[in-house]
């Protein structure tokens, strides 16, 4: 009688045994399985949403050009250009390449004397020299062209960057700086001189409130999908 109690007694201790075992196991695989709290769960979107990752500005297809001045405007001498200004903004949202158009001969320190021959220079349809080399646009998709407003359009010195690139088949993205004529011609100059190009809705901001505009540049290029 004693020794059936104690088969029994190792029979039910063997089965519990057995069962306990079974629930670590399962319990284990169901850890290896499932993302380590605080940790995965976030690893799992990162990798399912590249966005997430970031990406690499020497990877950008996207070119900001400009042309800026911090002497012979109207409420200079500046620190920095307003157009710059603007063009940081920018590449900051975007991580765009930027490309800055420099005259080899510079325009005068004065106000009046740079309107003067910014008018001769429109009459004349001048094409001023560009100092440093113009850059290789085929990788690029979209292009950002800034520049402050004079007499109503683009400086002829853009004009000269212009004609010295193609810019058929991409997006081209006015932007100025002004002091009251908004985008000015400019983005029918793209245009007209880009007939096979896409020229999307432009952003002016008057040069007094270019440090202050980054919200406007933000909201701007969030309406056209930036």
């Amino acid at each position: 009688m004693k020794r059936t109690r104690i088969i029994t007694l190792v029979a039910v201790l063997a089965v519990l045994a057995a069962a306990l075992l079974g629930y670590d196991l399962l319990r284990r695989g169901s850890d290896a399985a499932s993302p380590a709290r605080g940790q995965s769960d976030s690893g799992a979107a990162e990798s399912a949403n590249p966005s997430a990752a970031g990406s690499d500005a020497g990877d950008s297809k996207i070119l900001i050009v400009y042309f800026s001045r911090t002497e012979g405007v109207y409420d200079g001498p500046l620190d920095v250009g307003h157009t710059k200004v603007v063009a940081d903004f920018i590449q900051a949202r975007t991580g765009a390449d930027e490309y800055e158009i420099v005259p080899a001969t510079d325009y005068p320190t004065d106000y009046q004397s740079t309107t003067e021959i910014a008018q001769a220079e429109q009459n004349e349809d001048a094409r001023p020299a560009i100092a440093n080399p113009l850059p290789d646009v085929a990788d690029y998709d979209t292009v950002f062209i800034g520049a402050p407003i004079w007499w109503g359009e683009y400086p002829m010195i853009v004009r000269t960057f212009m004609d010295g690139v193609d810019l058929n088949g991409k997006t081209l993205v006015p932007f100025t700086t002004h002091e009251g004529s908004g985008l000015g011609t400019t983005q029918s100059q793209l245009a007209a001189q880009y007939p096979d190009a896409t020229v999307l809705d432009g952003l002016g901001v008057r040069g007094g409130e270019a440090e202050s505009s980054r919200p406007d540049v933000d909201e701007w290029l969030e309406g056209l999908g930036f």
